[in-house]
């Protein structure tokens, strides 16, 4: 058996989530500009079509985008976790630092992914819920998965 000094080791303290944490695995900065385009959206709606959107039905379309938003945002972060440990600006990111597993941030964007379309369904149509879902699709699978890694065009 071999020596080992345990004076020169420091113990890991366990760092446990906040809801600080899930909030920024949503990617709250990015949700802010969705929410703002799906409202410019709903005001110009009413401009062109001339007809009055029910305000109850707009706030739960509205919450719907900023879920959607979020749940493609959460599948992101569980996606490029491996990256974002080993870049200074990411590494502190809730999955890298050891905040929220990555399995628990991949069921948090699927269950809030589902949530959001039934919710803008349920407020809108089945034509807004497919677009929605598509632009889950779009940013969780398609950028992050097949694009972001393989082309610096990703984001054109």
């Amino acid at each position: 058996m071999s020596h080992v000094d345990t004076a020169d080791m420091t113990p890991e303290t366990p760092r446990y989530a906040t809801a600080g944490d899930y909030v920024q695995l949503m990617k709250p900065r990015i949700m802010m500009l969705v929410v703002f385009t799906g409202l410019a959206g709903l005001v110009s709606a009413h401009g062109v079509t001339g007809i009055a959107i029910n305000p109850v039905m707009a706030a739960i379309a509205t919450l719907a985008i900023a879920l959607g938003s979020g749940a493609a945002g959460a599948i992101n972060m569980w996606y490029d976790a491996d990256i974002d440990a080993v870049m200074k600006r990411t590494s502190t990111r809730p999955i890298p630092s050891g905040a929220v597993p990555r399995e628990e941030a991949l069921a948090m964007g699927l269950v809030m992914s589902g949530v959001s379309v039934l919710l803008m369904w349920m407020a809108s149509n089945a034509v807004a819920a497919g677009l929605l879902a598509l632009s889950i699709a779009y940013y969780g699978w398609f950028y992050t998965m097949l694009l972001k890694r393989r082309t610096p065009q990703n984001i054109v």
